[in-house]
């Protein structure tokens, strides 16, 4: 790489709602990007290299490509119920590309500066109203899907960062966005006049907007200083009742039902419940002791920069 030739951003997962708007932001702050895809045709907008991680096949230039990699490929925790297979999806689409990677990488043809591995605060379990910094214990797995995969998914970095790798792990709370995730999920019932806290609503959500977590994306590849676990989460986690009261708000609506009850919730979603009804109450301050300045930090300015014109 030259002083003026553009950094190269590899970005697995990069046509998920993560992916698509960090490599906007990323283009747009200069560097090159390129995706890692299971069917390249579907991401024309970049440079696309083919791989398929459950047959453990890549495109010999890809890896080679990067300065940086960003990990985020893996099967959508909220996308259909938890049957055993859709379970096993969930976990091996995860690991089958750390692995890969990790086997790529592992050759010496390359220059690859950093690795950003994705989780997600799944990886503490459910924990009521404790404070939850990078240095909580993993949930118990065998309790808990959720944390389960988050703490697998971590595990299988490792081996990356054993090979000299600079490796971060940015654990991800509940991205606010409008083109997808939990948020539209939530507002879809309000607007039709049928919004309620979920289960207790005591419950804490640890949330981001969207723009906020791929600035700290940008940050980690960035500045070498970054190493290690993160939460990336707003500094002001909020709980489902005060989360449900502040949507409605911004989108004018009032609630009119009572909370909807946790067992009615199993009921309708079985394990995928946890998604909802877990509590994480996860703290922002190592984030914030790098310097990094969020430009959503108070959930109704996040609600309201999404919904503002609505």
């Amino acid at each position: 790489m030259t002083e003026n030739s553009p950094r190269k951003v590899l970005i697995t997962g990069g046509t998920g709602l993560i992916g698509s708007r960090l490599a906007e932001l990323l283009i747009d702050s200069g560097y090159e990007v390129a995706l890692l895809s299971r069917e390249p045709a579907k991401s024309s907008h970049y440079r696309s290299f083919r791989w398929d991680p459950r047959a453990g096949t890549i495109d010999d230039a890809a890896v080679p490509y990067a300065d940086y990699i960003v990990n985020l490929a893996g099967a959508s925790v909220s996308d259909g119920k938890w049957t055993d297979e859709r379970k096993r999806d969930i976990m091996t689409s995860r690991l089958g590309g750390l692995a890969l990677l990790n086997r790529e990488l592992a050759k010496p043809r390359h220059h690859v500066q950093a690795f950003i591995s994705a989780s997600a605060i799944g990886v503490y379990g459910d924990t009521a109203d404790t404070v939850l910094t990078e240095e909580a214990p993993p949930g118990l797995p065998t309790h808990d899907f959720l944390a389960d995969v988050a703490h697998q998914w971590e595990l299988a970095a490792e081996p990356i960062a054993a090979l000299g790798i600079r490796t971060v792990v940015p654990r991800i709370g509940i991205v606010l966005s409008k083109e997808g995730g939990a948020l539209p999920q939530m507002a879809r019932p309000m607007k039709l006049g049928a919004g309620a806290a979920l289960g207790s609503g005591k419950q804490y959500m640890s949330w981001i907007h969207l723009d906020d977590l791929c600035r700290i994306f940008m940050a980690m590849i960035d500045n070498d200083s970054w190493v290690g676990t993160y939460n990336a989460v707003a500094p002001t986690p909020v709980t489902n009742l005060q989360f449900t009261e502040t949507l409605a708000q911004v989108l004018h609506r009032r609630l009119v039902l009572p909370k909807v009850p946790a067992f009615g919730l199993k009921l309708a979603l079985g394990e995928m419940s946890d998604i909802v009804l877990a509590s994480q109450r996860v703290s922002a301050q190592k984030v914030l002791a790098k310097g990094f300045t969020f430009d959503y930090p108070e959930l109704r300015g996040a609600l309201e920069a999404l919904y503002g014109e609505e």
